[in-house]
């Protein structure tokens, strides 16, 4: 689906790749509903697009909240009239912090984010999308969806549910107008690695070559091109690439590197 002249929902778009997708898709000639908890941050993106403030909205909402959710709806259809995708960015990770060790409040605020933030978002605006001669869902799981990581256990559990509810969706959509895109986004530069208490500036492959983490802007558009193409999938990141070819060869190799990476 070419995004020029279509609607699109984005979730947490008020910074990092949510941000980045919102910008893109404007400067690609989209119309964007921007979705967000934080208005501020929601309104700044707005402001970064100042030739395009007819073309965007902005939302606040917490997707945990089914209820609310299902409102945003009508409200997107209001100020657009139509809705045609939704990109499901917004997520949190965990600290890093053993499964032994992390809070039952924490892992319930995760998976909740996680998988029913963007399962509530699906179920709401897939009729919809049923009803447009072409739409698109763009589901962002991670590279921790296919590849274990010590310590963000749970943050990885929720995005592998999303990695596979997003590919059973697409099989069960292949007889529609609706395209399905999962995204694997591996180390990205965006404000989500102080949640996890974690700051790191490189990331290093198995030759021991370093590489800068990918900007938010270059993966927004790594993962707009996929919608065009109506990608099954994407990676996003020479890291996620490198992994997943490692990961589907030797998985026990693989988990290995990342839990001796995480010990430097």
């Amino acid at each position: 689906m070419k995004v020029k002249g279509k609607t699109i929902v984005v979730t947490g778009a008020g910074s990092g790749m949510g941000r980045e997708l919102a910008l893109e898709l404007l400067t690609r000639g989209a119309r964007v509903a921007a979705l967000d908890m934080n208005e501020d941050a929601v309104l700044e993106t707005t402001r970064l697009a100042p030739d395009a403030k007819d073309k965007i909205s902005t939302h606040v909402a917490n997707i945990t909240d089914r209820a609310m959710v299902e409102r945003l709806v009508d409200e997107v259809i209001e100020h657009h009239g139509t809705v045609d995708g939704i990109i499901n960015n917004a997520g949190i990770i965990q600290p890093f912090i053993d499964v032994n060790d992390l809070s039952y409040e924490k892992i319930e605020q995760v998976m909740n984010v996680n998988f029913y933030g963007t399962l509530y978002m699906v179920k709401s605006f897939l009729p919809e999308l049923l009803k447009r001669p072409e739409g698109h869902i763009l589901n962002i799981s991670s590279m921790g969806g296919f590849l274990p990581v010590p310590g963000q256990s749970i943050y990885g559990a929720s995005k592998a549910a999303v990695k596979l509810m997003t590919e059973g969706l697409r099989s069960e959509l292949l007889d529609t107008k609706v395209g399905v895109t999962v995204a694997f986004p591996g180390a990205i530069k965006t404000n989500i690695m102080k949640n996890s208490q974690v700051e790191r500036k490189t990331t290093t492959d198995t030759s021991g070559r370093e590489h800068k983490l990918t900007l938010a802007d270059d993966a927004a558009k790594m993962m707009i091109d996929a919608i065009e193409d109506n990608a099954y999938r994407v990676m996003v990141g020479n890291d996620a690439k490198m992994m997943d070819r490692m990961y589907r060869v030797m998985p026990k190799k693989a988990a290995a590197v990342i839990a001796e990476k995480l010990k430097n």
